[in-house]
């Protein structure tokens, strides 16, 4: 399965990317639309395979039964976070008095989050697809193949976590790892990729200060993305203080997390500028590693526009959905772009 194996793993692979960036924006529209509670209960949705469309469907003590079920799995996450020291946490678990409050039944909000877990049972598949056909590269490159069952391990801990995200009603701090995780999944796919599609083959040397500079503006963008889902907890706590009303008001209410983020973003976008200035030097235009460095750019440029468009429109779905996925495509860019200048070091070491 030598030569066909490892082209049927790259397909494969850059087809997991895909959907890993559509399960990303799926992810953004339930968070944005508030749907993350449409189904109440994990794997399952309302205990269905396919959920119900109308409360009719449904047993009239739902909600007794649902928040008891919650209540059980964040008894047994509270003991396990005790296990690891993390005793304050679990006895603010095990004193959210939240979690006894019922969500109603909403099917907009039921489909919505139903159809990001489909896209995720699609990316699991497609990952375990990899693992498979990772083992083509056994005997030329071994990295290829355990980092392809580590993710699936990731996607694995991802998935539970996912349960851990609703029963806790979204407690703040496991939605940003949430989010910091599927960033890592991505990472590993780009980075099993870019090993395969490259395997054997030479290329161009580049400037370390170029490859400094990368890695500083992709540092710089996971600590954007990690202040981003800080702002959106924040937002949540003001949304909820004003029970969904004053909705203009939410941002001026943030607080100094919104002004850090901010901050951040002109630092992205001073790193990126003088990067884009180096590639463009360096590289000629028909190179990866320009088309990549204008493909950030542009990302950059949109994200601006719907940053713009979230502090002066009170926050629009769409714009927020745009806003986390437009993050996670600069991310995957920079990366990529990281891995191909890095080999670029190396060649220019070897040649030496």
């Amino acid at each position: 399965m030598s030569t066909a194996g490892k082209n049927r793993f790259q397909k494969i692979n850059i087809t997991t990317i895909v959907l890993l960036f559509v399960l990303i924006l799926a992810g953004g529209v339930v968070r944005s639309s508030g749907s993350g509670m449409g189904c109440p209960d994990w794997p399952k949705c309302f205990g269905r395979y396919i959920p119900p469309t109308d409360i009719s469907d449904l047993p009239k003590d739902y909600k007794q039964k649902y928040v008891a079920k919650r209540v059980e799995k964040n008894q047994r996450f509270a003991k396990t976070l005790d296990v690891f020291g993390y005793s304050d946490l679990a006895k603010r678990i095990r004193e959210d008095r939240s979690i006894l409050v019922p969500e109603e039944f909403n099917a907009g909000k039921t489909w919505t989050e139903y159809i990001n877990r489909l896209i995720g049972a699609l990316s699991g598949f497609f990952l375990l697809l990899s693992v498979v056909f990772s083992f083509s590269y056994w005997k030329t490159d071994k990295r290829i193949a355990i980092l392809s069952i580590f993710n699936l391990v990731l996607v694995g801990f991802q998935a539970w976590l996912g349960s851990i995200v609703v029963s806790t009603n979204l407690i703040a701090w496991i939605v940003t790892v949430h989010m910091l995780l599927a960033l890592a999944i991505l990472a590993i796919c780009i980075y099993t990729y870019h090993v395969a599609r490259t395997s054997g083959k030479s290329t161009s040397g580049s400037s370390p200060l170029v490859y400094v500079i990368t890695l500083a503006a992709l540092f710089v963008s996971i600590l954007q993305i990690a202040f981003g889902t800080e702002v959106r907890e924040k937002i949540d706590a003001v949304a909820n203080h004003f029970q969904g009303g004053y909705r203009k008001d939410w941002i001026t209410n943030a607080g100094e997390i919104f002004q850090h983020h901010r901050d951040i973003a002109i630092l992205v976008l001073i790193l990126n500028v003088a990067l884009f200035a180096l590639i463009r030097k360096g590289f000629n235009r028909h190179s990866i590693q320009q088309q990549l460095m204008s493909f950030t750019f542009l990302m950059i440029t949109l994200q601006i526009v719907t940053g713009i468009l979230l502090s002066y429109l009170a926050l629009p779905p769409v714009a927020q959905a745009a806003h986390i996925v437009l993050a996670s495509l600069i991310f995957g860019a920079q990366f990529y772009l990281l891995l191909n200048l890095f080999q670029g070091v190396k060649g220019r070491e070897v040649s030496r």
